[in-house]
C-alpha cells in the first residue's frame, strides 16, 4: 500500500512538473513572437563609383560616396571612357549605414554579400569559370568628421557563376547576366558608428587579372545585421536562464553528494550536460556592447558545439544505462563505438569553423569557399561530419529499439511480483518512456519550427497582432532545451525516500532503509542497480 501511494505521488509530481515546464515553454515562444522584432535586418547598398585622384590632390586614401568630403563621382563607365579614366583609377565606395543612420553594438555582427551587375558585350564577353580580383579595404570612425581608421585590407578572388538566357548576338548587347551572390565580408562585432568600404578592381592584362569578367556596370552589397531589439530580448533570456540552470545544477549535485556511493556515469553525464547548457547561457555577450570582441561569433559556435556533443552523448548513455541486460556499462569506455563518431564529427566541424571564422578574425573578407582547395577541404570536413552523424543515429535507433524490446520482455514478469515491487518497476519504465517522449517532442519541435521559419515570410499577422515566427523559433527552441536540461536534473536527481522497514525487507527484497532512486541506473554501494538485479534474476530463471 505504501509503495502504491509513493508511486502515485511520484506520477502526480511528474505531471505537475510537466505542466509547469509546458507553461514556461509557451512563454518562451511568446516572448520571441510578440515582444522581440525579427532577428535580423537586410539593408541593400549600391556602390558609388569614385575617381581616385589622390595622386594629385587627395590627402586621404579613403573615398566617401557622400557627405561634405565626398569623392568625385562617375555616373557610368561610358563617362569614364569618354574622360579617358582608367579602370585602375575607379573605386567603388560604400558607406555603412545609409545617410542619417548609425550602427550600434546591439547589432552584434555584420554579414555582407555581393552582387555584380554584368552586361553582355560582344567584344568583352564573360569567360567561362571567370574569376574576379577585388582589392578591398574596410575602415571605421565614430563621428561624421573624424578620420577614418583602417580595420582590414585584402586582395581577394571570387569565382563568377553567371548565366545568360538570351542568345549572344549584337541584339542582346546591354542585357545583364544572371549572377549568383558572392560572399563578401563577415565581422563579429559592430563596435563603431560608421564604416566605409572601398573596392577596387585592378586590371593587369599581362598577368590576366580581371580580364574576361565582362562589362561590370554596378556593384551591389546586401548588409545583414542582428536587430538591436532582438538582441536585448536575447540577452534578457540568457540573464534569466543562467541562474535558473545554475541553481538546479547545485541542487542536483548536492543530492548526489549526499548519497553513500560515488556518482554513476549517467549522473555525471547529466551534470556535464547542465554545465554545457550553462556555458551557452552565461551572457558574456553583454561585454560585447562595450568591447570590440570580433571573436564572439566563433566563441558562440564553440559553445553550441560543446552542448550538442554533450546532448548526443547523453542520449546514447541514457539508452545504454536502461538496456536492462547483464552488461555493466557504468564507464564511458563502454560507449566508445557510439561516442566515437560524435567526437570525430565535432572535431571536423570545429576545424571547419576555425578555417572559416577563425581566419576572418584577421581578414573579414576571407571565405573558405572562394578557392577550389578551400571548397574541397570544407566539403571533406562536412561530409565526414555528416557520415559520423548518420552512424550516430543508426547506433541510437538500434539502442532505443533494444531498450523497448527489453522493456517489453521484462513487463511480462511484472504480474508475478508483489504489488509494491511491481509498482516500483512500472514507475521506472514509465519514467524512461516519458523522457523518450519528451526527447522526441523536443527534436520534432526543433525541426518543425526550423522548417516553418525557412518557408514563411518571417511573420504572421492575426488582426492587429503580429507574430515574428523567426524570433519565436530562436527564443522558443532556446528556452525548450533549457527546460529539457532542467527537467533532466530535476527528475533524475537521487531520491532519499525509502519505503520503510516492512516494505524494504518484504516486498522489495532490499535492505532496510536502502535509498530508492528516480533513475533506473543508480548503482548502490552494496551492489548493482535494481534493474540489473531484476535482469540477472530473469536470466538465471
Amino acid at each position: 500500500m505504501a509503495g502504491a501511494i509513493i508511486e502515485n505521488m511520484s506520477t502526480r509530481k511528474l505531471c505537475i512538473v510537466g505542466g509547469i515546464l509546458l507553461v514556461f515553454q509557451v512563454i518562451a515562444f511568446l516572448v520571441g513572437g510578440l515582444i522581440a522584432p525579427s532577428p535580423t535586418t537586410a539593408v541593400p547598398y549600391m556602390a558609388v563609383k569614385c575617381i581616385d585622384v589622390r595622386k594629385n590632390h587627395h590627402k586621404t586614401k579613403w573615398l566617401m560616396p557622400w557627405g561634405p568630403n565626398h569623392c568625385k563621382k562617375l555616373k557610368d563607365f561610358d563617362e569614364a571612357v569618354s574622360r579617358q579614366i582608367e579602370a585602375n583609377d575607379i573605386v567603388f565606395a560604400v558607406h555603412v549605414p545609409l545617410p542619417t543612420k548609425e550602427m550600434s553594438p546591439w547589432f552584434q555582427f555584420m554579414l555582407f554579400i555581393m552582387q555584380l551587375d554584368i552586361a553582355f558585350k560582344m567584344d568583352n564577353d564573360l569567360k567561362e569559370n571567370a574569376e574576379i580580383t577585388l582589392d578591398v579595404s574596410l575602415a571605421y570612425r565614430d563621428d561624421m568628421f573624424g578620420e577614418w581608421e583602417e580595420i582590414a585590407h585584402a586582395i581577394e578572388n571570387r569565382k563568377l557563376k553567371c548565366t545568360f538566357s538570351s542568345p549572344k548576338t549584337l541584339e542582346s548587347e546591354g542585357r545583364h547576366y544572371d549572377c549568383d551572390f558572392l560572399p563578401f565580408m563577415e565581422i563579429g562585432s559592430v563596435a563603431h558608428k560608421y564604416y566605409l568600404i572601398n573596392i577596387r578592381l585592378p586590371v593587369n592584362e599581362r598577368k590576366g587579372i580581371n580580364v574576361g569578367i565582362g562589362e561590370i556596370k554596378d556593384i551591389r552589397l546586401v548588409g545583414i545585421h542582428q536587430n538591436g531589439g532582438f538582441t536585448k530580448v536575447w540577452f534578457a533570456m540568457k540573464t534569466f536562464l543562467t541562474p535558473s540552470i545554475l541553481i538546479i545544477m547545485v541542487w542536483y549535485w548536492r543530492r548526489i553528494m549526499l548519497m553513500t556511493r560515488p556518482p554513476v556515469l549517467l549522473e555525471k553525464v547529466i551534470f556535464a550536460l547542465g554545465i554545457s547548457m550553462t556555458f551557452i547561457n552565461i551572457p558574456v555577450e553583454w561585454f560585447s556592447i562595450g568591447f570590440d570582441w570580433t571573436w564572439m561569433l566563433l566563441f558562440g559556435d564553440i559553445r553550441q558545439g560543446i552542448f550538442y556533443a554533450m546532448l548526443l552523448s547523453f542520449w546514447i548513455i541514457f539508452c545504454g544505462e536502461h538496456m536492462m541486460d547483464q552488461n555493466e556499462r557504468n564507464h564511458l569506455s563502454g560507449y566508445w563505438k557510439q561516442v566515437g563518431p560524435i567526437a570525430v564529427g565535432s572535431f571536423c566541424l570545429f576545424i571547419f569553423d576555425m578555417c572559416e571564422r577563425g581566419v576572418q578574425l584577421k581578414n573579414p573578407f576571407y571565405s573558405i569557399w572562394t578557392t577550389e582547395v578551400g571548397t574541397e577541404l570544407a566539403m571533406a570536413f562536412i561530409i565526414v561530419a555528416g557520415i559520423c552523424l548518420c552512424l550516430y543515429f543508426l547506433f541510437l535507433c538500434f539502442m532505443v529499439f533494444q531498450v523497448f524490446r527489453n522493456i517489453s520482455g521484462k513487463q511480462s514478469s511484472l504480474p508475478a511480483m508483489s504489488k509494491a515491487r511491481r509498482l516500483h518497476y512500472e514507475g521506472l519504465i514509465f519514467r524512461f518512456k516519458f523522457l523518450m517522449l519528451i526527447t522526441l517532442a523536443c527534436a520534432a519541435m526543433t525541426v518543425i519550427f526550423f522548417i516553418v521559419s525557412q518557408v514563411t515570410e518571417g511573420h504572421w499577422k492575426w488582426g492587429d497582432i503580429t507574430i515574428q515566427v523567426n524570433s519565436a523559433f530562436f527564443t522558443g527552441i532556446y528556452g525548450m532545451w533549457n527546460l529539457y536540461v532542467f527537467a533532466l536534473m530535476f527528475l533524475y536527481a537521487p531520491s532519499h525516500k525509502n519505503y520503510g522497514e516492512d516494505q524494504s525487507n518484504g516486498d522489495l527484497g532490499v535492505s532496510s532503509g536502502e535509498e530508492l532512486q528516480l533513475t533506473t541506473t543508480i548503482t548502490h554501494v552494496d551492489g548493482p542497480t535494481e534493474v540489473y538485479k531484476l535482469a540477472r534474476k530473469e536470466a538465471q530463471e
